[in-house]
């Protein structure tokens, strides 16, 4: 039997068809819509545990996290289904049912207003801003709503609505609304956080918790969702208890605001939003620096110290563990916002190890190698100590330690063209360097600029057996390869010399103590005493303490060793505290070093020989470390009768005796003299010793002004009035010493005693010959400059 339609039906039928193909098509060729594309959303920076430290705004002011779907709690999106639109999975976009609803009530103008928007119209009166109030606003949404069902799957469409729900005031989507109001993940929601979010978006401005009537009404609502659920989950019936009790929920400025200053860059390094940004910050050793910086600025307020920073790096990893970059950055008064992490300051003493370990690595010293602290010009240029006093020789380990500047800017000058302190720092990616001929040898002393953050990879690449690396500041963050710019065995005796330097207060502790647990440390002060620095290498982390005002202004109390090196070590020890010392670090002598210990001479840090009276350990680079024996400690024959010395050995006749004296050079006795440590001189020999006798006995003069091949620049305007100081030491320190410039003769001096010479522009050969026609000689270049 056929079905026969009435004739009278069969254009309503067609108009059906044509309509419903003529929406097909339109639905088809309408573009699909870009659900969450084009929508902003917030960053969460937290922690390396996953604790948040701080929420930023969406591009248009608002809270909005991005949540997968599959991380929403599934009660949450069963509520939201049966609280909203229980009908989701079954309609296309529209529930007819409900409109028709909703228009007869309309129409009759009687009872409550009846909404009939399902998820999909809402998603769409979101995304698209419509009016829905208005007919033509209700027929767009619907439209809208079935291309939007058409081209998108209910997966989609949920997620995007999830995503973009209003939770009151500016916080949108779940992801915020559940990190806001209840301090977790959208997954980790309980059924009555769940049941509490899901009421709001249906009416978030009389929702939104935080006023009393608002709470009412939020608790009202759902009560009313409960019953609702109760009816498909009567077993948790136990949730009208929970529901009774006082609404506990977080408002917006409840939120965590931890580690500003390295939040506040990493936003401004961020040029597209990410839902979730692990930072490598460790909260106990945030709030360790954080609170003993506090302590430490707060008991010193009184006496101007208001401000200080600190960085605390994981050399192994590079990865930042904590960082301060003021003391409050909430107080105006001492421009709390200013990050002085990233701020370029003098660094003053502080680059000091540096010189020294280029010059271990070029063979110029090694730990105990002894230098010159002694008044001296470089070309013009006259550096003074930090105490205004001069020590005479010294060991370079405890020039070093004492941080004497003379000693330092000696050793910049004899490193390498090329390999020098500007090098290594521009090679390790120091920002904002001047042109090198700004900064001369006065580099060394710290006049070049550079931040904390940047010292802290200093410091980190001699933990790191030379090898420089970036920072890392995020979890995860791939590794950069490194820059070989030291070697490992410079790199573990710089450390090692550091690491001797007495801590502010422990004068008194045994060194056995202090190398039980070791930290190589040091300090430095900037011209005119605006920053203080304390900076160091301890256990498998880099610590850098700094002390000052970010605006520039100068303070006599902001000395490195009384201002940084205090609260350096207060850190230190709270750090300490938390946890035992590794038992291997960067101080550990491992067996690929290529070091040797032998011997020295205490006095002259020489290889020991057999007349040396104190002999201590030492390290040295073989092949590469200036070592030799000790000539200084000789033992010679006393004449019994006269006192004077035998140059060569007794007779019958001659009753002596033998003893050791010290036989230093002349420029090196000069300095034990003007140092105020006058050292034994040797008797003088007999009368009647031949020039072979003397020769055999000492050395020929060794030229130590002017430095060879180096060029020397005159200036024309005062040509006769620059001179430039030609100066030979010599084993007996009242011995002449006569000069030649080519082929004339200029004059003589005593050796250690300086003749002055008017340079004309060329290339010279300066030689100085003693008596015994013993000589040195240097090239020099000299050019005459404008």
């Amino acid at each position: 039997m056929k079905l026969r339609l009435p004739p009278q039906l069969l254009p309503f039928l067609r108009l059906g068809l044509t309509g419903i193909a003529g929406t097909v098509a339109i639905l088809t060729l309408l573009p699909k819509p870009h659900l969450l594309d084009e929508t902003s959303f917030s960053s969460c920076y937290v922690d390396r545990d996953g604790k948040l430290l701080r929420l930023s705004l969406a591009a248009d002011d608002r809270y909005r996290v991005y949540v997968p779907l599959e991380k929403i709690s599934p009660q949450l999106i069963e509520m939201t289904l049966l609280h909203e639109d229980r009908f989701f999975h079954e309609h296309l976009g529209v529930n007819a049912v409900s409109l028709a609803r909703a228009a007869w009530s309309a129409l009759a103008g009687s009872g409550p207003r009846i909404g009939a928007s399902t998820i999909t119209m809402q998603l769409v009166r979101l995304h698209y801003h419509l009016n829905t109030r208005t007919p033509w606003g209700k027929f767009c949404q619907i439209l809208a709503a079935m291309q939007m069902e058409w081209h998108c799957s209910k997966h989609e469409i949920l997620e995007a609505y999830l995503n973009t729900a209003p939770y009151g005031r500016n916080i949108e989507g779940v992801g915020a609304a559940s990190l806001i109001y209840f301090g977790k993940e959208p997954a980790d929601l309980s059924p009555v956080e769940a049941m509490t979010l899901t009421v709001i978006p249906q009416s978030p401005a009389r929702r939104a918790p935080g006023r009393p009537a608002h709470d009412a009404a939020l608790c009202l609502a759902r009560e009313v969702l409960l019953r609702q659920w109760l009816v498909d989950h009567p077993e948790d019936a136990r949730l009208r208890g929970v529901l009774a009790m006082p609404l506990q929920m977080m408002l917006p400025k409840d939120l965590p605001f931890r580690t500003p200053h390295l939040v506040d860059e990493m936003m401004r390094r961020e040029t597209s939003p990410r839902a979730e940004i692990r930072l490598t910050i460790e909260a106990q050793y945030q709030d360790i620096l954080e609170r003993e910086i506090a302590q430490y600025v707060a008991a010193r307020e009184q006496t101007g110290l208001k401000n200080a920073c600190a960085l605390l790096i994981d050399y192994r990893t590079m990865e930042i563990k904590a960082a301060v970059g003021s003391a409050n950055y909430h107080r105006r008064d001492i421009d709390g916002q200013v990050d002085g992490l990233h701020m370029q300051r003098s660094p003053g003493s502080a680059l000091k190890p540096f010189v020294y370990a280029l010059a271990l690595d070029q063979g110029l010293i090694h730990p105990n190698s002894l230098l010159r602290d002694a008044p001296v010009s470089f070309n013009g240029y006259d550096p003074e100590n930090f105490d205004h006093e001069f020590a005479g020789p010294i060991r370079a380990r405890d020039a070093l330690i004492q941080s004497r500047n003379i000693a330092a800017v000696d050793l910049e000058s004899r490193l390498a063209p090329g390999h020098d302190l500007y090098a290594l720092l521009h090679e390790a990616g120091v920002r904002h360097l001047q042109p090198e001929a700004r900064y001369g040898l006065s580099i060394a002393l710290g006049s070049a600029e550079i931040s904390p953050e940047e010292i802290g990879t200093l410091y980190a690449m001699l933990a790191n057996r030379g090898q420089w690396k970036p920072l890392r500041f995020e979890v995860g963050e791939a590794d950069q390869p490194g820059t070989s710019l030291l070697s490992p065995e410079a790199s573990w005796l710089t450390l090692d010399m550091l690491k001797d330097a007495v801590p502010p207060g422990m004068a008194n502790l045994s060194p056995l103590t202090r190398d039980a647990q070791p930290v190589a440390w040091k300090t430095g002060t900037s011209f005119s005493y605006r920053d203080a620095w304390s900076a160091g290498v301890f256990d498998h982390d880099v610590l850098v303490v700094w002390v000052g005002n970010f605006d520039g202004s100068a303070d006599a109390q902001f000395v490195g060793r009384t201002a940084a090196a205090p609260l350096f070590f207060s850190i230190v020890d709270a750090l300490r505290a938390r946890e035992a010392p590794p038992a291997t670090t960067c101080f550990t002598l491992t067996s690929d070093l290529n070091l040797k210990q032998v011997g020295l001479c205490a006095v002259s840090g020489a290889l020991a020989g057999p007349n040396c009276p104190h002999v201590v350990p030492g390290w040295f680079i073989p092949g590469k470390s200036p070592i030799a024996s000790c000539d200084i400690h000789r033992r010679v024959w006393i004449d019994n009768r006269t006192g004077l010395r035998l140059a060569g050995f007794p007779d019958d006749a001659r009753p002596a005796h033998s003893a050791v004296y010290e036989f230093w050079p002349s420029d090196m006795a000069k300095l034990f003299r003007e140092a105020g440590l006058p050292r034994a001189e040797p008797p003088p020999l007999a009368e009647g010793r031949s020039i072979m006798e003397t020769a055999a006995h000492a050395r020929g003069p060794r030229i130590m002004s002017p430095k060879a091949n180096r060029i020397y620049h005159v200036r024309l305007n005062v040509a006769n009035d620059e001179v430039l100081n030609l100066e030979a030491a010599t084993d007996g320190a009242h011995e002449a010493v006569h000069w030649f410039v080519d082929s004339a003769y200029l004059g003589e001096a005593p050796a250690s005693t300086p003749l002055f010479w008017k340079p004309v522009a060329g290339r010279h050969t300066i030689r100085a010959v003693d008596e015994l026609g013993r000589a040195d000689s240097r090239t020099v270049t000299v050019t005459a400059v404008e």
